[in-house]
């Protein structure tokens, strides 16, 4: 009876396992990362996001110049200026709205911001969960690729089950699911398991449980 018990509950466990693996194989895959030559010009461009550390400079007026860290709020404070969104900007676009709000203080301001700890909105990060050596979020770069994410993140750790990964991703509103295989990419070496990674991914590693 105890034997039959162990039998039974062992091939509950290989049937919950086939099911996975089957509902993990319907979504679709991702086409291989082209190649991107040493000359490819810049990505998108850089978005402010909480916690990035700004260098600000104020031509001229070194007592306004000042390096920051955008608060977890979204916003900064500087000589004559507090709670300025920053956000969600350029550093382009930030730069002129705090000329804009010197504007009053101090004739024809010139600013220039510039990134010094880059972290971004949650929009422009790749996050990883589950069965990474080191799980966490990444702040997106031009060109960034499977392979990438997987480095940043120390691999794989041994109770994976990199091929029945998941990218989930939004395209035009919708959240889209892909299967990708990183044990293929990394262990095998095999190239086209190598896709192209887009701002705001999520990356999910199950545990294996066979």
């Amino acid at each position: 009876m105890r034997t039959t018990l162990f039998g039974s509950i062992k091939l509950a466990v290989l049937s919950l396992g086939v099911l996975i693996v089957s509902a993990c194989s319907d979504h679709p895959e991702l086409p291989p990362a082209p190649f991107v030559p040493p000359n490819e010009g810049p990505g998108p461009n850089y978005l402010i996001g909480p916690l990035d550390g700004l260098n600000i400079f104020v031509w001229r007026n070194p007592e306004l110049s000042t390096t920051v860290t955008v608060r977890p709020d979204g916003r900064l404070s500087m000589p004559l200026i507090d709670d300025l969104p920053a956000t969600g900007k350029t550093p382009s676009e930030l730069a002129r709205t705090i000329e804009e709000a010197l504007d009053a203080f101090i004739q024809q301001p010139i600013v220039t911001v510039v990134v010094q700890n880059f972290v971004g909105p949650f929009s422009q990060q790749v996050r990883v969960v589950g069965e990474a050596a080191s799980p966490q979020s990444i702040p997106y770069r031009a060109n960034m690729t499977l392979l990438d994410v997987m480095i940043q993140v120390g691999g794989l750790t041994e109770f994976a089950a990199g091929n029945r990964a998941t990218l989930v991703r939004f395209e035009d509103g919708v959240q889209k699911e892909y299967s990708v295989h990183i044990e293929d990419l990394i262990k095998d070496g095999e190239i086209d398991a190598n896709v192209k990674i887009l701002p705001g991914d999520v990356l999910i590693i199950p545990e294996s449980i066979l």
